[in-house]
């Protein structure tokens, strides 16, 4: 469906490509939490793109469409309307020519993206008033350490004052980004939000760096907001007793794709530290699998969402296990667990040995998009 979406755009009249840039990036974010929007949406973007509709009606339809479907029983876990919503959303802020240095504009962002979702698991434009962990697979499962809930704002003031003051004068392109990385980096960090931070801080950041003169609509976002998350967690993690230290270097090169036209590899593969993972569940890899900060508690850890988690438990107790019986045991329908599989076989936290009926699963530590 996604790569239909991706053919479309590549097909596209010239005045409709700056527009179908942004919703291929609208897009693209929701793989940072795992999400995939639905059939419904693309459809009813590529109106917008032609022309036919606008981001209001768009919006107008997708929470129609939702509103219809309460009416039915919805799959316990799906996300699909978040995804919807959320993508029409990011669409409406990028396509708008505004913005505000501060932290007032990073709350506004986010209450924005998630409005209409708030009641399904976000509370909008809240700063957490709760401390969060999150196991991360680049880490081997450990976490990165986040700002206390007690000095976000403090915290936020102090990093928008400071980049505020920063004089970038005299120095080159190059040294701007890599400087801009390093801002982000730290906003990140401090993870003002428990739900739907990056993708919060992924808008605000295309956002201010068009205040410095650079085009960011293009494919980078679409195509590596997993790398783009995993590269904040390396920018944020020390582990000296195993010789493992922050470092912006993977972070600069997808700033250089995106803004300087560079061609660096971008393999989620090559961010995941060597250290071994001392969190509890490491004998079970399907303990031990990121979910990009889908909330629940095991082991002290933020995990994958519950219905992810029993799915590994699941492939690593009966290999051979059919996907009707994953949807029974589960209590989903059939497909929402292709989603699941295929987002994991993407990843490379799951692969199939032999054929669809006589082959098994395996469950592998391997994972990370665009290997």
């Amino acid at each position: 469906m996604i790569d239909d979406f991706d053919e479309y755009i590549r097909q596209g009249e010239p005045s409709q490509v700056e527009k179908s840039q942004i919703w291929q990036t609208a897009i693209g974010l929701q793989q940072v939490d795992g999400l995939t929007p639905s059939a419904y949406l693309i459809e009813t973007a590529k109106e917008n793109i032609e022309g036919k509709i606008t981001i209001d009606e768009v919006k107008y339809r997708i929470d129609s469409y939702y509103k219809q479907q309460s009416s039915k029983q919805l799959v316990d876990g799906d996300r699909t309307e978040e995804a919807d919503k959320v993508s029409a959303n990011i669409t409406e802020i990028l396509s708008e020519q505004t913005f505000t240095f501060s932290p007032a504009e990073l709350l506004s962002i986010h209450k924005r993206l998630f409005t209409g979702v708030e009641n399904i698991r976000v509370k909008v434009g809240k700063i957490r008033d709760y401390n969060i962990t999150k196991s991360e697979w680049v880490l081997n499962g450990k976490t990165v350490f986040y700002a206390s809930a007690d000095n976000i704002n403090a915290t936020l003031d102090y990093d928008f004052l400071q980049e505020k003051n920063f004089n970038y004068k005299g120095l080159s392109k190059q040294e701007i980004v890599e400087h801009i990385a390093k801002f982000i980096s730290g906003l990140w960090q401090i993870h003002a939000f428990g739900e739907g931070n990056t993708r919060t801080i992924a808008v605000f950041t295309i956002k201010y760096l068009r205040t410095f003169g650079f085009e960011v609509e293009n494919d980078m976002f679409a195509k590596y907001s997993w790398y783009f998350r995993n590269a904040l967690v390396r920018a944020n993690h020390n582990d000296y007793l195993n010789k493992i230290f922050s470092t912006n270097e993977f972070l600069k090169r997808f700033f250089g794709n995106l803004l300087l036209g560079e061609n660096n590899e971008l393999k989620n593969r090559h961010l995941r530290i060597e250290a071994i993972s001392e969190v509890a569940g490491e004998q079970n890899p399907a303990l031990n699998i990121n979910s990009g900060g889908q909330k629940t508690d095991l082991g002290g850890q933020k995990k994958w969402s519950e219905k992810v988690v029993r799915l590994l438990e699941l492939i690593v107790e009966k290999p051979n296990i059919t996907r009707k019986e994953l949807s029974e045991a589960l209590k989903i329908n059939p497909s929402a667990v292709q989603k699941h599989l295929e987002k994991l076989k993407i990843e490379g936290i799951i692969s199939r040995e032999g054929s669809d009926k006589k082959g098994v699963w395996k469950v592998t530590t391997k994972g990370g998009n665009n290997e």
